[in-house]
């Protein structure tokens, strides 16, 4: 383990620096990461009688928000609570934030206009005056198993199977009811539902029949639809008692009915040593939320703390001997019942600040361990503890068996065996320790948030200090890259672990097993695997150029798919192909490099569109022919060094993409000769079109097919070097260098960053970003609508947190073609990021 990097705030604000103010973490599938402070911040305020006064601004009951890949750029929420808030929350889809705190209080955050730095709160429940310890969303029925034994194999199905796993609630057909579920601190359980209208049904219940006080508690989820509470009263001599929840909606009105199951009491407690050596349970944990038979249970006190994990079994009851020698009945079987059994418990540890638990959904029974620890897969397996002093040590989850141990104020980590070589401080102990830890969602990040509010991103190797040779390593991150494909999980905190040498094997690996899988599957997923090989040519500067290519062919998909949905067939009586499938046929059977001769073989019937569309669409329009354009032209120069647009000369199926819209262009140019893309030419009679479309269609001949792709001939190579004689070459406006930290942070030193202060790298003006292909005082381009926006744009922008890609806040358009090509990138960028506002200087 090692820093990444570490986000404090600018002006240092003082802590409460009480012990009792707990710090709440969560990490979502999106890669955002909410969390709290206990700190005060200072401000200056000059009151009426214009002398200073010094403000304390309680930061405690804030709320702050980051993506990963810009952790300057919080969005601090003033959430309204009026106590501090002891759980944070992110529903499944990463999207909603749930907090609750000590008050009562519970509210779901959304984002405002689909942009991640800014938030607002869209529904609250309470229980007025009755603190929340334990929150959660209802469970979706969504349940993913990852196979660590089937990695190599070739299909995606085998690797990573959906499991069958009931809802926590359904509506009519089936559909997952959304919805949360608290537990207060006198033993009460509420649940809030959301209807589909938007409203709220809420009802609250006694955990049982006796309340009691619930200092501790978690929740789990079973396969059956049902609820699992675990909850304490904070005494490690108390039982932990755990409730089976069941919720039903009965004549509009929430129902919860609840049943008491098997407790258990902490083996610290009947050992006669330890007994009274730590008397309160300070953490109490699900191993797995889809898991409510096996718990972690931390006890401490003021000196140190003692982990135990616990596993709930079914056994036989024994049956006295009186009836033992009764003649048995046919088919009668020994009665079974359900106990806890302790699976394994720690030695005497430093006293544990804070637990985190991997979200990876690997199974761990026995056999699944064997084959975890045999094929060296171990993300997943560990958990996270923090300590007083500053460490924090990766277990094993069921074992407790240390894996690699990490010293905060080092640094360093160890391999475990070795000796620690800091030792030398543990009685003095650094005061800095952290309050709140998670776990990324692929278990190779962990974040942690220090008593002193900086924010700490720490890189949790693969081979958890094993020894591993390179094929294995890159093979445990490409298995979690696909586990990141399938899912639609974030998988920045793989590129965490990827090395810029290890980006052109990921990218042949990825692209042969994608190659493997069936047409469907290759189809779901094909602009998804075209986002991670953008990612991951950004990590090194050798492969810079094919990241501008990627996004280019996202760009390029997007266009096509929405200029084929515009074309119309003629009749009523739907054929079995549609207007865009016949034109990809035809256009794949006929070689000819006449564009007129290739329009006569469609129905231009299909293609006859009002002219308002067509000319909204002038500008997409525009890009597809400045590409073509550009493309040609560069194709002499494809032995010198590599530039954007080298990676589709051999393409075969984005040369036929082109090809097929040139063709629709062309159409559409004898309708609305407005539309058409516009080229300056050095003769007045030069058809462009028919020009462009024929050497892209021996381009496209050479490198049809992929697995034998042949070289442009001489003839080819000579036409394109007239190109730039002929026609006006634009400069193609390519994605701008990422600003995020994911390329700063391939070496070993941690980065020291500033909340609200933008990062540059030491000595490099920020305005002159080494942009390699493309001039510092160029056009100002909105990518998704491929506008001009000037050279010092004035508009409210927004830009994706994973490729950079910027477009304007608000629409320009007034046409219904263009609008709904914005509205398809209203949520997501064409990657797949979150969009986050940005200054209009940044642009």
């Amino acid at each position: 383990m090692e820093i990444a990097y570490v986000c404090e705030w600018e002006k240092r604000p003082k802590s409460n620096h009480c012990p009792s103010i707990p710090l709440v973490c969560a990490w979502s599938c999106r890669n955002l990461i909410a969390f709290t402070t206990d700190l005060k911040n200072e401000e200056d305020d000059k009151g009426l009688d214009n002398e200073k006064h010094t403000l304390l601004i309680d930061l405690s009951h804030m709320i702050h928000i980051i993506d990963t890949d810009h952790p300057w750029d919080v969005n601090s929420i003033n959430s309204g609570h009026t106590e501090v808030i002891s759980c944070l929350e992110w529903d499944q889809s990463g999207s909603r934030l749930l907090s609750a705190d000590g008050d009562g209080q519970i509210k779901c955050w959304g984002m405002s206009e689909h942009l991640v730095n800014s938030w607002e709160c869209t529904q609250s429940s309470s229980v007025d005056g009755d603190p929340i310890v334990a929150l959660s969303w209802l469970h979706n029925g969504v349940k993913l198993a990852l196979h660590v034994e089937k990695s190599g194999s070739t299909n995606f199905g085998e690797k990573f199977s959906r499991v069958k796993f009931s809802p926590s609630l359904t509506l009519f057909g089936g559909k997952p009811m959304e919805g949360w579920l608290a537990v207060t601190v006198s033993g009460l359980v509420t649940v809030s539902l959301l209807k589909p209208n938007g409203t709220l049904l809420t009802a609250s219940k006694s955990l049982c029949r006796l309340r009691g006080r619930v200092a501790v508690a978690d929740i789990a989820f079973t396969g059956g639809g049902n609820i699992v509470v675990a909850a304490t009263d904070g005494s490690s001599s108390s039982p932990v008692q755990f409730y089976k929840v069941c919720v039903s909606v009965v004549n509009e009105k929430c129902r919860i009915d609840t049943e008491l199951l098997p407790s258990l009491f902490m083996r610290c407690t009947t050992d006669p040593v330890r007994r009274d050596k730590y008397p309160a349970v300070t953490h109490l944990k699900f191993l797995t939320r889809e898991n409510s038979e096996q718990v972690l249970l931390c006890a401490s006190s003021q000196m140190g703390s003692i982990v135990e994990c616990w596993s709930l079994r079914k056994e036989g009851l024994p049956v006295n001997n009186i009836f033992q020698h009764r003649s048995p009945v046919v088919g009668e079987k020994q009665p079974m019942i359900l106990k806890w059994r302790i699976l394994s418990a720690t030695n005497d540890l430093d006293r544990v600040s804070a637990v985190a638990l991997p979200k990876l959904p690997i199974s761990i029974s026995n056999t699944d361990l064997k084959v975890a620890s045999d094929t060296k897969f171990f993300p997943g397996l560990g958990l996270a503890l923090a300590f007083h002093d500053g460490s924090i040590q990766i277990l094993h989850r069921l074992s407790l068996h240390t894996m690699g141990v990490f010293y905060g104020s080092s640094g360093s980590s160890q391999r475990v065996g070795e000796e620690p070589t800091i030792k030398r401080q543990r009685a003095g102990g650094p005061t800095l320790h952290f309050k709140a830890l998670q776990f990324s969602w692929t278990s190779l990040s962990l974040v942690g948030v220090d008593n002193h509010g900086k924010l700490h991103m720490i890189r949790v190797s693969p081979s958890m200090g094993q020894m591993l040779d390179m094929n294995t390593l890159l093979r445990h991150l490409l298995f979690l890259l696909e586990y990141c494909m399938v899912t639609g999980y974030d998988w920045w905190d793989v590129l965490l672990q990827a090395q810029p040498s290890m980006v052109h094997n990921l990218l042949e690996k990825l692209h042969e097993e994608y190659m493997r899988q069936n047409q469907a599957l290759q189809q779901v997923l094909s602009t998804r695997i075209v986002a991670v090989k953008a990612s991951l040519c950004k990590l090194s500067s050798a492969t810079a150029a094919r990241a501008c290519d990627f996004h280019a062919k996202l760009l390029l998909i997007a266009i096509s798919s929405t200029l084929k949905s515009l074309l119309r067939p003629h009749v009523l009586n739907t054929p079995d192909k549609s207007p865009g499938d016949r034109l990809s046929e035809i256009c794949a059977k006929n070689t000819d490099t006449d564009i007129d001769k290739v329009m006569i073989n469609l129905k231009t019937e299909e293609f006859v569109l009002d002219g308002p569309p067509l000319q909204s669409l002038q500008q997409l329009i525009q890009w597809v022919g400045d590409f073509v354009l550009y493309l040609l032209a560069n194709l002499p120069n494809q032995g010198s060094i590599v530039r954007p647009g080298f990676g589709f000369l051999r393409d075969g199926a984005s040369l036929g993409m082109l090809r097929e819209m040139l063709v629709m262009i062309r159409i559409w140019g004898l309708l609305k000769p407005g539309c058409l893309p516009i080229y300056t030419a050095t003769s007045d009679n030069q058809d462009s079109m028919f020009l462009l479309f024929r050497l892209l269609t021996k381009l496209w001949l050479c490198s049809r097919d992929e697995s034998h792709p042949q070289d442009p001939d001489e003839t080819l190579i000579d036409e394109c070097c007239l190109l730039p004689s002929q026609l006006l070459v634009p400069s193609m406006d390519w994605l701008p260098i990422n600003d995020g930290v994911i390329t700063k942070i391939q070496s070993k030193h941690p980065l020291r960053l500033q909340f609200g202060k933008p990062y540059t790298l030491p000595g490099v003006n920020p305005n002159a970003q080494v942009e390699v292909f493309r001039s510092p005082a160029s056009q100002r381009m909105d990518h998704l609508r491929c506008l001009h926006l000037g050279i010092s744009p004035t508009e409210d922008s927004k830009a994706c947190t994973r490729c950079g890609c910027v477009t304007m806040l608000g629409s320009p358009n007034k046409t219904n073609a263009m609008r709904q090509w914005e509205q398809r990138w209203i949520k997501n960028c064409l990657c797949g990021g979150l969009w986050r506002r940005i200054p209009s200087t940044l642009t």
